[in-house]
């Protein structure tokens, strides 16, 4: 996906860092709607779909985390949540409640142009409808190599972009251990413990989509270690 075809959403409740903001994406070349709060956010997102959603955490009344839950039950748009919470309990709340990325307060917007881009890169394209789809079968779950896609039975299993990458990394090499170091740098991530820690929450995400039993997990295994492995039957 290129910058000039991306629409993104700003939430945050104070109008001189949403304005900045909405300022700064447009000359990076981005179409910018805004909303002050959590609720104006539903109301947008009741008539628009969005490439991207960056969400400050810390907002009255519905703060982040419980409207990126909320979205999470019926969405795959990424979000990228902005936090003034430096702790890493914190960030991890917020991937396990379904954000992709997380930039904390202050940060120099170049920074999160940085972010915004590596997420969008991570989107799977298009792909012509004359393609042959390949699968794999993970137990009552089938994935669609060529698509992205997960189903199970008639259902389309709702993946994140970043759970969406995941699959796309371990497919293209079933059976074989990918150690967490690889996955953070697979992913765009800056490298050290804190994104590789980030990297065991999305595994975790992910393996609740996958294993009928995620705590003994059959499909998506811990390989002792050497990392993560996609076991297909």
């Amino acid at each position: 996906m290129t910058t000039g075809d991306a629409h993104l959403l700003i939430v945050d409740d104070d109008e001189r860092i949403r304005d900045l903001l909405k300022k700064f994406l447009v000359r990076a070349g981005f179409l910018v709607t805004a909303a002050r709060d959590a609720a104006h956010a539903r109301r947008v997102l009741s008539g628009l779909d969005f490439d991207l959603i960056v969400l400050d955490v810390m907002m009255p009344g519905e703060d982040g985390l419980s409207l990126t839950a909320a979205l999470r039950e019926t969405r795959t748009t990424p979000i990228l949540l902005l936090t003034a919470r430096g702790e890493t309990g914190d960030r991890i709340k917020g991937l396990e409640a379904g954000a992709d990325d997380y930039l904390p307060k202050p940060f120099e917007p170049k920074e999160l142009l940085l972010r915004i881009n590596a997420i969008l890169r991570r989107m799977p394209e298009n792909r012509p409808e004359e393609v042959t789809p390949k699968f794999l079968q993970l137990g009552a779950i089938r994935y669609d190599i060529e698509r992205g896609e997960m189903w199970q039975g008639d259902t389309l299993v709702r993946l994140t972009s970043t759970e969406v990458q995941l699959m796309k990394i371990f497919s293209a090499q079933p059976g074989e251990a990918v150690s967490r170091a690889k996955l953070v740098e697979d992913l765009g991530r800056d490298r050290g413990q804190a994104q590789e820690r980030a990297v065991d929450v999305q595994i975790t995400r992910l393996r609740r989509k996958i294993e009928s039993n995620p705590k003994q997990p059959q499909y998506l295994q811990t390989v002792r270690g050497a990392g993560y492995m996609l076991a297909p039957d």
